[in-house]
C-alpha cells in the first residue's frame, strides 16, 4: 500500500481525493496545520505528495522546494492556476507533474498509478475497488462476494465498475452508456435498464440484497 499526502485547503477536494485514492489500495493522510507541512511529511513518510498552488501561511512553490531538500518523493501540483508561468515554476521547483482543477478522479488515479510505477521500479500491487463486502478485481475483471466468484459478462463488469468507482454518488445512467457504448453510438436505452437488472439478480443470489439502488430520472448509486 502506497502512501499519499495530500497538501490542500479546500477540505471537500482533499476528502473526496482521499476517499477515491483508498478505494485504489492508496493510503492518505491530509494535511491539517499548514504551517507544519514538513512536519507531517516526516511523519507519514509519503511515497507521492499531491500540493496544492495557493495554500494558508505559504505557497505550494515554497513548500515544493522544501521537500526538495530532504527528500526525492514525487511531487504532483494540483491546482486551478494552471497557466503556463505556474506550470513552469512548479518543474523548475523539482514538481513530478500539474494537474489542472477541476480534474476527473480516474485521470488523476492513472497519473499517480504512473508516476509511482516510474518511480518505484514496480506495478501497484492491488488493483481491486471494494464496497461493502463486494471486490471488484481490475487485474481480471472478476467480483466477488466474501471470496465466492460472481461470473459477470463485459457489459455487466463494466457497469459495476463505473459504480464502485463513485460509492455514496449517484451515476447517471448517459455517462454509464457514454462509458460503455460510446458517444457517437445509439443504443436503446433500454439495454442499460436489461444489463443492470441481470446484475441485481446475480449480486442478490449471492446474498446481497439492495446493492444497487436506482435514483429515478438521476441514475443509480451503490454503497449508500
Amino acid at each position: 500500500m502506497k502512501n499519499v499526502l495530500i497538501v490542500e485547503d479546500d477540505e471537500i477536494i482533499a476528502g473526496e481525493v482521499a476517499k477515491h485514492l483508498s478505494l485504489w489500495q492508496m493510503k492518505c493522510t491530509v494535511v491539517e496545520d499548514f504551517g507544519k507541512v514538513i512536519e507531517t511529511f516526516n511523519e507519514c513518510a509519503p511515497d507521492i505528495v499531491l500540493m496544492d498552488l495557493h495554500l494558508p501561511c505559504y505557497n505550494g512553490f515554497y513548500w515544493c522546494g522544501e521537500i526538495r531538500k530532504i527528500s526525492q518523493v514525487p511531487v504532483v501540483f494540483l491546482s486551478s492556476a494552471d497557466d503556463n508561468m505556474n506550470i513552469v515554476m512548479a518543474m523548475n521547483m523539482g514538481a513530478d507533474d500539474f494537474i489542472a482543477k477541476p480534474f476527473d478522479l480516474q485521470v488523476l488515479t492513472a497519473k499517480l498509478q504512473a508516476i509511482l510505477r516510474r518511480s518505484y521500479g514496480e506495478s501497484i500491487s492491488v488493483h481491486k475497488l471494494e464496497v461493502g463486502n463486494i471486490s471488484l478485481n481490475l487485474d481480471d475483471t472478476t467480483a466477488t462476494i466474501d471470496g465466492d466468484k460472481l461470473d459477470l459478462t463485459k457489459n455487466e463488469y463494466l457497469i459495476l465498475k463505473a459504480l464502485m468507482e463513485r460509492p455514496g454518488k449517484v451515476v447517471s445512467r448517459e455517462s454509464i452508456m457514454e462509458r460503455l457504448w460510446g458517444a457517437d453510438e445509439f443504443v436503446d436505452d433500454n439495454t442499460l435498464t436489461v444489463n443492470v437488472t441481470r446484475i441485481r439478480k446475480k449480486i442478490e443470489a449471492a446474498g446481497v440484497p439492495d446493492f444497487i439502488t436506482t435514483k429515478r430520472g438521476l441514475g443509480y448509486i451503490v454503497g449508500e
